[in-house]
């Protein structure tokens, strides 16, 4: 029996870069056949006993041109495998996801790469398209306020109000509700809401600092 290939593709995220108060995932055009040209997710072909996180980090590094102590956390969303998803055979891919920091870092510019919101149109090479909005949909549903890990890489140690309204309207598509974001907040533990605030738009009220303890 013809055997499957495993790919690992990689929805990269964000929060702040390239513009404020923005979440974004990474892609760029392919260099080599099929689809040389079109935009895809970085992904390579797992290696013989690599593990995920490793081959996850090489596609960001090698596809993003983004170094690897930018990469500040990763972790999977699903399989896809639908045999004829890659034209050259049938291939398994593995998605994960990874949060990039928001500090400015050196990219290679070979890479060519851009940052799109979610809600950017735009087709991309073999299904990824459908890794995207499926990864979209985990993000929000079973990551993001539940996973202390993908949160607080994505936010930082601390983060206003403003930018959990942002972020969580990013990933579920509408903006939620403030009353029951604040208790979803309040009930995650070791975050706290703290007596501080911070000005995050030129108007409006300075929003409340969210913190999450360290002890």
């Amino acid at each position: 029996m013809e055997q499957s290939s495993v790919s690992v593709d990689v929805v990269a995220l964000r929060f702040g870069n390239p513009e404020p108060g923005s979440l974004r995932y990474g892609v760029a055009p392919r260099h080599w056949e099929p689809y040389t040209g079109q935009t895809a997710l970085p992904g390579v072909l797992l290696g013989a006993g690599e593990r995920l996180e490793t081959a996850a980090r090489r596609a960001v590094t090698t596809k993003l041109g983004i170094p690897d102590d930018a990469i500040l956390a990763v972790g999977q969303l699903e399989v896809f495998d639908e045999p004829s998803r890659d034209p050259r055979g049938p291939t398994l891919s593995i998605a994960m996801w990874a949060v990039i920091t928001a500090d400015n870092i050196t990219t290679d510019p070979a890479a060519a790469t851009q940052w799109r919101g979610f809600d950017e149109h735009g087709t991309l090479a073999f299904d990824h398209d459908r890794i995207v909005a499926a990864g979209r949909r985990i993000l929000a549903t079973s990551l993001l306020w539940r996973d202390a890990t993908f949160t607080r890489a994505l936010l930082g140690t601390e983060f206003p109000a403003t930018h959990a309204v942002t972020v969580t309207t990013a990933l579920m598509g509408s903006r939620p509700d403030q009353g029951n974001l604040n208790r979803t907040l309040k009930a995650i533990p070791g975050l706290e809401r703290t007596d501080e605030r911070v000005r995050v738009q030129a108007t409006g009220r300075p929003a409340v600092v969210w913190r999450w303890n360290t002890t």
